[in-house]
Order: C-alpha cells, then sequence, then structure tokens
C-alpha cells in the first residue's frame, strides 16, 4: 500500500502462524534456529513452546570463511542480507515448506550470502494487507540491526547493511515489490537503503487482460478470481491507473523473472514501464522459456533451476567486495 503507507505494527500486536498454527504466546520478533539438519523443525522443543508472533528462518552459507587473524576489519567479511518473502497467494504456504526452503538453501549456498525468510499471516482469517503489513514490520526488525546492537546475534555479526536485497517469488515477489516501493517513500523509509529488488515470476494482475491473456480466457479465468476486489488496486497492479510511479522505486537495482506462465505478460509490463519511469537505478530481466510458475520449486536439480539460481546470485553478488 505505498500510497497510503505500510503500516507499522509493533511485534508484540501481530498474531502470526508457525506451524500452521495460530501461537498467541509469543514475545516478538525472533530467529529461530538455522534449521541445517531439518526444515521442518525448530531445533529445541522451548523453541516450539515459545514461538515468536513471526516465524522467521535464517539461512546462512555453511563455509563461511574466518576473519583473518591479524584483522580488527570485519565490514569485508560480512555478507549480502536477503530478505524473502514466500509465494502462495497470499493464502498458503510458510518460509518452513520444504520447496521454499531447499530452494532458499541451494540459493544461499550459491551466492554465500544470509537470507531470512519470513512467515506472515494469511487469508482468508487475515486478508490482504495483512501479509504487507507483517512483512512490513519484519523488515523493520531485520533493519534495527544495522548498528550492530540489535536482538539477534546472528544479524549483528554477520548481515551487511549496505547490501540488503528484498526477493520473493509469486505472491511474494509482489510484497518484495511493494516494501521496497513503500521504502523509496520519505515517510515510510527504513533508515538505510535497500540495494536491489529480485522478483522470480512476480503475481502482479489486473482485470483488462493484456498480451497472451486475452488468448487464453481460461487461464485469466483462473488467476481473477484469487482476489477479484483487489485486481486493479495499486498493490496488484502496480500499472494500474492511479498507482504510484515506479519511479519511486526504494532500491538501486531490480532483476525481474519471468517464465511462460499466465503472468509472464504482466511481468514484461513491469519491466517496460520500470524502464520508461524515470527511476534511477538499474533494471533487467531474465525470462525462461518452456517452463511454468515458480518451475525451479518442484525442480532444483533441473539444468534451468540452476542456471536461474546462479543468475540471482550474481545479481546478489554484483559489485561486492571480494571476503578476506
Amino acid at each position: 500500500m505505498p500510497r497510503r503507507c505500510i503500516h507499522e505494527e509493533k511485534a508484540s500486536n501481530l498474531e502470526g502462524r508457525s506451524h500452521g498454527d495460530a501461537n498467541p504466546t509469543g514475545q516478538g520478533l525472533t530467529l529461530t534456529d538455522r534449521a541445517r539438519d531439518s526444515p521442518l523443525q525448530p531445533k529445541s522443543a522451548q523453541q516450539l513452546a515459545q514461538s515468536p508472533k513471526m516465524l522467521l528462518l535464517p539461512r546462512i552459507q555453511h563455509n563461511r570463511p574466518p576473519l583473518p587473524p591479524h584483522s580488527n576489519d570485519t565490514t569485508f567479511n560480512k555478507l549480502p542480507l536477503v530478505v524473502y518473502f514466500h509465494g502462495g497467494g497470499f493464502c498458503v504456504s510458510s518460509p518452513i515448506n520444504p520447496k521454499c526452503h531447499n530452494y532458499l538453501n541451494a540459493l544461499v549456498a550459491q551466492a554465500k550470502g544470509l537470507a531470512v525468510s519470513v512467515n506472515n499471516r494469511k487469508a482468508q482469517e487475515h486478508p490482504v494487507p495483512t501479509a504487507f503489513n507483517d512483512s512490513w514490520a519484519a523488515l523493520h526488525w531485520i533493519i534495527s540491526h544495522h548498528g550492530g546492537n540489535g536482538p539477534e546475534p546472528w544479524l549483528n555479526d554477520h548481515a551487511d547493511f549496505g547490501r540488503v536485497f528484498l526477493a520473493g517469488e509469486s505472491a511474494g515477489a509482489n510484497i518484495a515489490h511493494n516494501l521496497a516501493l513503500a521504502a523509496g517513500d520519505p515517510e515510510c523509509g527504513l533508515g538505510i537503503g535497500l540495494l536491489g529488488l529480485a522478483l522470480a515470476h512476480p503475481y502482479f494482475w489486473g482485470s483488462v487482460p493484456i498480451g497472451s491473456e486475452a488468448s487464453n480466457p481460461e487461464k485469466k479465468a483462473f488467476v481473477d478470481p484469487i482476489w477479484p476486489i483487489c485486481n486493479n488496486d495499486p498493490m496488484i497492479n502496480p500499472v494500474a491507473e492511479g498507482a504510484p510511479s515506479l519511479a519511486g522505486l526504494g532500491c538501486g537495482r531490480v532483476l525481474d523473472c519471468v517464465a511462460e506462465d499466465m503472468l509472464r505478460d504482466r511481468g514484461r509490463l513491469y519491466y517496460d514501464v520500470l524502464s520508461r519511469s524515470g527511476w534511477m537505478g538499474v533494471v533487467e530481466i531474465e525470462e525462461t522459456r518452456d517452463e511454468d510458475h515458480v518451475f525451479y520449486l518442484n525442480d532444483l536439480d533441473g539444468q534451468l533451476s540452476k542456471d536461474l539460481i546462479r543468475r540471482l546470485a550474481a545479481f546478489f553478488n554484483r559489485d561486492r567486495p571480494p571476503l578476506i
């Protein structure tokens, strides 16, 4: 909701979901253990009993090189931070979905960076824009560590807050876009700049058919009812009449990834409009042919999935100082 500003909610007021169940007893936002052994469970019963209001699952590359023995400068050893938002039409899935978890682990391993995967409340119990508000609050909590004195040592010690990226797939890519747009609004600013935005098969839509949508009425009829009241809202259709200009996007570069799915033409249109908007950043588009929506979640070992992961990793690492 960039035009209205995404509301900041105190973590104590967020009623989140962990493992599909409501958890009214959590003590604000926190990170679970890194879940290296199992994507499905926290590391201890205590963590499960004291589930946070919103579940944030961090991933870190296992073989992070150690600091040089005589170096007092840790700047060059901090890692890019990807704040990730899962897909699911704002209705289903979570960071502990095995497909999402395994994909993000593969991406982090390739990129040699950090990732925090953000959970949010789901419709129908919590309709849009709840997922956006929860994600905005989570992003603020993550960014609160940029001075090195946040509540989570893992972020204080390892995250490079000069290299923060928002990323997501499908509806999660939509959330990432809306948060990046909100971050460019002086009234809703985060206090630090975002370096980039990576969108994978973003869920953008609209009631008027464009491109191949007109020749696929059955497919359009499948997508239209998902959020019919919102199809022309700028949150869902960022190029709708009256939508905020994409020139206000609050980051320096964008990678827009599309496939041969029903959302392809919306993703292409986003790229075209952003390119002509007067935005001062650099936007790139990556198109995977002959593959459907979020294909990589179903086939991590496929060559096209590996190619996309390498492309994203290169995007996160461009102009990155070498690890020493």
